[in-house]
């Protein structure tokens, strides 16, 4: 119920005046049945103009630490990650990934529409990075189509880091859904998961226009900033 309030009601309407969506190609996602929306990560704001946008409820997953903050900010993250459907995955552990992998397809099993970031953080830079084979996973152990999703300018939106959003419009782009049937019963092989991932990198790459970068973006956040190497001398 909060969801469809949020959406109709308390949120979802002053957002639409506000940042006036601009989007192409919506009919892409089915009315019904199971789909996977597979998106670029560009700002914290992806996960709120994805569910506003879509007719359907769209369920991602993230981190149980969002629903366990203390005091008022504690209290206000959890009731906005519940409003917009957002189920919590304890991420701690090898089994995280599954962990989340099986709620998803909970939902996809259920008829639902399953949000997911393929390359499993927000980009660093804008580009688009290296996908995350779960995204093949969850394609292939439930069958449902994967619709690109690819968000336009929502690092310059709301860049990492900043709180209060720019005014301008969003520009989000649906691609037509991906179809990997062919693929069928082949879940858990490496190689094909691996192909899955990078078609739909591919075609997220051509709808966002945004560089692409083969390494993961977790691996660049994660490593240590360069410093200046000492000038080596200079023989006379």
């Amino acid at each position: 119920m909060l969801y469809w309030l949020l959406k109709y009601v308390l949120l979802g309407p002053l957002l639409r005046l506000i940042f006036r969506p601009r989007v192409e190609g919506l009919h892409h996602v089915p009315a019904t049945g199971p789909v996977i929306l597979a998106s670029n990560h560009l700002s914290f704001s992806d996960s709120i103009f994805t569910p506003l946008i879509v007719p359907r409820k769209v369920t991602f997953v993230a981190k149980a630490e969002y629903f366990t903050g203390k005091g008022v900010k504690g209290w206000l993250t959890k009731m906005f990650f519940t409003g917009t459907g957002t189920i919590p995955v304890d991420r701690s552990g090898g089994r995280a990934a599954r962990a989340a992998l099986d709620t998803q397809l909970t939902v996809l099993r259920s008829g639902g529409v399953a949000g997911i970031y393929p390359e499993g953080t927000r980009s660093p830079d804008g580009r688009l990075y290296r996908g995350k084979t779960g995204v093949a996973r969850l394609a292939l152990e439930s069958g449902a189509p994967v619709v690109p999703v690819a968000m336009l300018n929502l690092d310059e939106i709301q860049p990492p880091g900043q709180l209060i959003p720019n005014l301008a419009r969003v520009r989000i782009r649906f691609g037509p859904p991906l179809d990997f049937s062919r693929y069928a019963g082949l879940a858990g092989d490496r190689f094909v998961e691996r192909a899955v991932t990078d078609e739909i990198m591919y075609e997220l790459m051509e709808l966002s226009g945004r560089e692409y970068v083969d390494v993961y973006a977790q691996q660049l956040k994660t490593q240590p900033t360069p410093t200046t190497a000492p000038a080596t001398p200079v023989a006379a």
